[in-house]
């Protein structure tokens, strides 16, 4: 099946003169032009292209590389705005357009939107959509708490910055968990540091090996990130202070906080834990 919208490996079958026709496993065709053809070729190789609908709305295949493919976001630029919408440079020749509808506010030429490209059902067309949030789904997540993970910066918020995670689930970075300068449309790895009973998802940038930390120490290590990197306890509290906020002995305590100043998560001051940013 030839796929708008992705790339697609595909069989060379025939030189016409209008260029390459190429042809998947179930006799479909689709034509490459010639300012797409390779300088050397053989008829029946596998070529990789990206196909769409050219501006007599035919369907076509290049061999350009788009900035965005079907079902993934980008940072776009605006190049124009018409009566109908904007239209985006993807790094194609026919521009990829965004109607009016599909934008969460109205675009400007010269400035970058964070985008998402879907296939119209209706039209058949590939279209933009700045309304990202409604390709999300966090309904049956597909990630568990530690999970590093796959991040977009999507848009701010009062508590911090929303993320797109693994290009399906919405997520939010606090910020007192930002350490560096993001900026929308950054692709960033992070990790899932907390899985709400609502499947909203907690994100942290840093910290992949929180996998490996035993259950004392993860939990010692989430009061200290809730209380923004700090917490006024420390190895030498008494066993008294360390049970009423931790619901564990001061050995268990001492055990797990050593753990954690091993790998370098934690520094321990005469003032309390401090919470190594990475």
């Amino acid at each position: 099946m030839i796929e708008l919208g992705v790339i697609n490996k595909l069989k060379i079958l025939r030189h016409t003169p209008p260029g390459l026709f190429l042809g998947d496993e179930e006799d479909n065709e689709v034509l490459l032009p010639n300012r797409y053809v390779p300088e050397s070729y053989e008829i029946d190789d596998f070529i990789d292209v990206f196909v769409y609908l050219d501006n007599e709305e035919r369907i076509v295949s290049v061999t350009d590389i788009p900035y965005i493919q079907r079902n993934n976001f980008a940072l776009l630029r605006c190049n124009e705005v018409t009566n109908f919408g904007a239209f985006l440079d993807w790094g194609l020749v026919k521009e990829l357009f965004c109607p009016f509808k599909e934008m969460a506010f109205k675009m400007k030429k010269g400035d970058w939107y964070l985008v998402h490209c879907y296939l119209d059902e209706e039209t058949n067309r590939l279209l933009a959509s700045s309304k990202t949030n409604r390709f999300l789904d966090n309904k049956t997540l597909t990630v568990e708490q530690f999970d590093e993970v796959d991040l977009i910066i999507s848009h701010p918020s009062e508590l911090g910055m929303n993320v797109i995670v693994n290009n399906i689930h919405s997520g939010l970075i606090f910020s007192n968990n930002i350490f560096k300068d993001i900026s929308v449309g950054d692709k960033l790895k992070g990790v899932v540091k907390k899985v709400h009973a609502n499947n909203k998802l907690d994100i942290s940038l840093g910290h992949i090996g929180y996998r490996n930390i035993e259950p004392n120490s993860n939990f010692i290590l989430e009061k200290i990130t809730d209380s923004d990197g700090f917490i006024a306890i420390n190895d030498k509290s008494s066993p008294e202070i360390i049970k009423e906020k931790f619901q564990m002995s001061k050995k268990s305590f001492k055990k797990a906080l050593g753990g954690l100043y091993k790998q370098k998560l934690i520094t321990i001051k005469d003032d309390g834990i401090h919470l190594n940013h990475k």
